[in-house]
């Protein structure tokens, strides 16, 4: 009897710790995901639609070529497929999924774990469960770029997490942990070109 309670007792503990380790890789590698797709979200097509050429199309009256960019903050769901502008927001028409597709499937791919090198890889090459609906990002003016730039404006852009569950393989059955999500993992940098060729 007491190696029955023993062995049970014992058999939660390792499970328990086989459990923690692999809850603890589903959070480095979604960290590590989100870092990659924000690096490629500064170097290719914005997900809002018209947002890198925002710094001409802002050009007026009041804004000569060379002036400052005005303030603006561009927020893309996934899970909703839209993007929200506060600001100035001449010229951004939308949501553009192919370049959601390409910060979550990495260049020239529409399905994970098929990158050829780290250049190419996307979010979910490094996560495999990040779909297109986990991820949000923000482009936020932050005073740098200017009136009529080439390579349009330089936000920062943030990329974060949502809704992505943690996976429990053991301790489901065991203590019932489920529906434990990710915490809204973020990274934030500079923008460059917002584009996938160079400006003309």
């Amino acid at each position: 009897m007491e190696a029955t309670v023993m062995m049970s007792i014992i058999l939660v503990f390792v499970l328990g710790s086989i459990e923690f380790l692999f809850v603890f890789y589903q959070w480095n590698a979604a960290t590590k995901a989100v870092q990659v797709g924000a690096r490629l979200a500064a170097v290719s097509d914005p997900v809002a639609s018209g947002l890198n050429v925002l710094s001409v199309a802002v050009e007026s009256p009041s804004l000569a070529p060379g002036d400052a960019m005005p303030i603006f903050e561009i927020r893309c769901n996934g899970a909703t497929m839209s993007c929200e502008c506060t600001g100035a927001c001449v010229g951004v028409s939308g949501y553009d999924a192919k370049a959601m597709n390409t910060i979550i499937f990495g260049r020239g791919s529409s399905s994970c774990t098929d990158a050829k090198s780290f250049y190419s890889a996307g979010m979910c090459d490094i996560f495999t469960r990040i779909k297109p609906e986990n991820v949000t990002i923000a482009y936020v003016q932050t005073g740098l770029g200017y009136v009529d730039r080439p390579g349009g404006p330089v936000p920062t852009v943030t990329v974060a997490l949502q809704n992505l569950p943690l996976q429990f393989f053991f301790l489901s059955g065991l203590l019932g942990l489920k529906n434990i999500s990710i915490p809204p993992l973020t990274t934030s940098i500079t923008g460059e070109d917002l584009s996938t060729t160079a400006p003309m």
